[in-house]
């Protein structure tokens, strides 16, 4: 049975991983909680202290805090295709694999997964640590293409299927709140 496309400027969640600790292999999920300011529940990068998620904290890599990361399924496509370098979801270590979307346009706005409220921060350049991990290669292949980097604005589950939709500026006025942004 033939895809079709998505509507303009909507995607989908291909698929969801978690790993429990940093450097861990990431596994696959149907669901995840997302918890505003704090990230995906059960993931390396979930905040889990005291207070609010510190902006900075350390440096290199790791001063790139952020609650979620995406990549897009097209671009793991086209670097087995343009590269020769096959990546499974899983390996691009990622949180959202989407499809049907451009990530990029996404910094500095807001979009909606699901119930979901997202903030795109930054691109999610490839590191050395992501090429020692999984192949060598990798930060020329997925360099300006490695993803987004974004915060929970509003939490709720975010399931493999659920539609992606950037959001006009003042869309969080628009959006009532849900009991499932709970903490």
């Amino acid at each position: 049975m033939a895809q079709t496309a998505p509507p303009h400027g909507t995607g989908r969640v291909a698929s969801l991983h978690l790993a429990a600790r940093t450097g861990d292999p990431t596994f696959r999920v149907a669901r995840a909680r997302a918890v505003t300011g704090r990230g995906l529940a059960g993931d390396r990068n979930y905040w889990a202290g005291e207070g609010p998620r510190p902006r900075r904290r350390g440096a290199g890599r790791a001063s790139g805090v952020c609650d979620v990361t995406l990549i897009e399924a097209e671009v793991l496509e086209a670097l087995a295709r343009e590269d020769g370098i096959t990546l499974t979801p899983a390996e691009c270590r990622r949180n959202l694999v989407c499809r049907g979307i451009r990530l990029n346009p996404l910094v500095d706005r807001e979009f909606r997964i699901g119930t979901v409220i997202l903030r795109g921060l930054k691109l999610s350049e490839p590191c050395a640590r992501l090429e020692q991990l999984v192949r060598p290669g990798l930060i020329r292949g997925l360099l300006h293409r490695g993803g987004l980097r974004a915060e929970v604005v509003r939490g709720g589950t975010i399931r493999v299927g659920d539609p992606i939709l950037p959001l006009p500026h003042d869309a969080r006025q628009l959006v009532p709140p849900v009991a499932s942004d709970l903490p």
